[in-house]
């Protein structure tokens, strides 16, 4: 049985005005999202990768409504979502969380972690101080933390512990969807791991979706089920984790794929370098946004914008020179 949608993203743009001039009229824009959709279903892990400047945590930002996207719709629950305000997006917003990237900067220095972990859940229901001090220090045993840092202060942690508090405040409201923006790039690699488990025993237990927002694509490897390659605000290539790894179509993602070190040498791919850089996303290149770095671009990738093409089942990805293998 087919799996429940718990997000739907549809052409989703994000951009953010370039003002100029004496009277700071509107004179351009950077287009951070330029049209990306796709899907994560209830209990699965989307990955969203991409090197920095890609755009991939402007897209979070919308997908929560931290900012209002530019166009496109964002489906949450069979809701949409994109245009709520007001006590409604408030409501919403019960079942869709974030953990940021900086655990140092993320929780409030002046607040214990009680407070911090407790204060979604005190904006939402009207919990006896007892009863909410109770299922505080229940959701930090979850995260692996002790009932006794319910007092402490954030300065008190290490960085992947204070990384457990942001994932404890996420999951305060009991959300059916995470996002987790590079939730482990700040940590220690030591430290990775443990937080990366923890996320999935999480997940197995609560039956929670994430969006896993890196650049690591060694990390996306291990924790998602599905995968969407970022390149200047839009994604490129999408498909199960495995045959993304496997079978990599857009000379983007191979590019990626190439460079993740790998100690056994027969396993070793050659590496792929790109030349050059991102280009601004305030004047992106004309036809495809990867010609001016591809190592295969051919005269028609800098006029013509490729369209998405479904390469395998549940495998699209946007070149003029991929070949379509089975029907849409």
């Amino acid at each position: 049985m087919d799996k429940k949608t718990i997000l739907e993203v549809n052409n989703l743009k994000q951009y953010y005005p370039i003002k100029g001039g004496f009277f700071r009229r509107t004179v351009g824009h950077v287009k951070a999202v330029d049209g990306i959709s796709f899907k994560i279903k209830k209990g699965e892990t989307m990955g969203l990768v991409g090197e920095s400047g890609c755009g991939k945590s402007s897209a979070g930002r919308s997908i929560l409504r931290l900012q209002k996207p530019s166009e496109g719709t964002i489906t949450f629950d069979n809701e949409d979502i994109t245009h709520l305000k007001g006590k409604k997006l408030r409501e919403a917003r019960k079942g869709f969380q974030m953990v940021f990237q900086d655990p140092y900067a993320s929780l409030n220095p002046l607040q214990m972690v009680g407070d911090i972990v407790g204060e979604p859940i005190k904006n939402y229901t009207k919990k006896s101080k007892k009863e909410l001090e109770k299922e505080v220090k229940e959701l930090l045993l979850k995260v692996g933390l002790n009932t006794e840092d319910y007092y402490k202060y954030a300065h008190e942690f290490s960085g992947g512990q204070r990384q457990r508090v942001g994932i404890a405040r996420a999951l305060a409201l009991k959300p059916k969807l995470i996002i987790l923006d590079e939730p482990v790039s700040a940590l220690d690699v030591s430290v990775q791991s443990q937080v990366l488990n923890l996320l999935d025993d999480l997940q197995k237990e609560f039956d929670l979706s994430y969006l896993f927002i890196a650049h690591d694509l060694s990390v996306v490897k291990h924790v998602s089920d599905y995968i969407g390659v970022m390149y200047l605000g839009h994604i490129v290539e999408q498909g199960p984790a495995d045959e993304i790894y496997k079978n990599p179509k857009h000379p983007y993602t191979q590019a990626l794929i190439s460079a993740i070190p790998e100690i056994d040498q027969e396993k070793r791919k050659e590496r792929i370098l790109l030349t050059g850089d991102l280009p601004s996303p305030a004047n992106p290149p004309t036809g495809c946004p990867f010609h001016t770095r591809c190592p295969i671009a051919q005269e028609a990738c800098k006029t013509t914008k490729p369209e998405y093409k479904q390469v395998n089942p549940n495998h699209f990805a946007a070149c003029l020179l991929i070949e379509e293998e089975v029907e849409k």
